[in-house]
């Protein structure tokens, strides 16, 4: 074999490699919200930083059950909203990417790409307790139907 067929298939086989990560990072398995408090955000990594973090999530309100949901972060902008959101509940929405083969995008398969406060909690239906911005509201907005 020639040295210029060695590198055009040389050359072939990276500009394979970008095309497969562009078409995995850019393309979601799925997509989701998921509510809670966020009890843990970290900027991990060797090499690679991205954010690591856990949102502890309530199945019923009352139980003593919590079930964590793992998330990684990679706009710093998004980071910095989460830690401001520390100790609130609030609703995360995730893209789920699948065929990453590296931890350097990341520790877990859900990225978290916008954060909402939550204005109120329900404990059961027809019960809500509100949080710190609802209750700071004046009370003729309150109860304006």
């Amino acid at each position: 074999m020639s040295l210029k067929r060695v590198l055009a298939f040389l050359l072939i086989i990276v500009l394979l490699g970008f095309l497969y990560f562009a078409v995995a990072l850019n393309w979601s398995y799925s997509t989701g919200e998921r509510a809670g408090w966020i009890q843990k955000l970290s900027n991990k990594g060797w090499v690679c930083k991205t954010w690591e973090g856990e949102l502890a999530l309530v199945s019923l309100p009352g139980t003593s059950t919590v079930e964590k949901f793992a998330f990684t972060v990679r706009d710093d902008a998004v980071a910095a909203e989460l830690t401001q959101a520390m100790g609130r509940r609030v609703s995360l929405h995730y893209e789920e990417k699948v065929g990453l083969p590296s931890s350097c995008f990341g520790e877990t398969r859900h990225y978290i790409t916008k954060v909402t406060l939550a204005q109120e909690v329900s404990l059961t239906p027809g019960v809500v307790v509100p949080t710190a911005d609802a209750a700071s509201a004046p009370a003729s907005a309150a109860s304006a139907p």
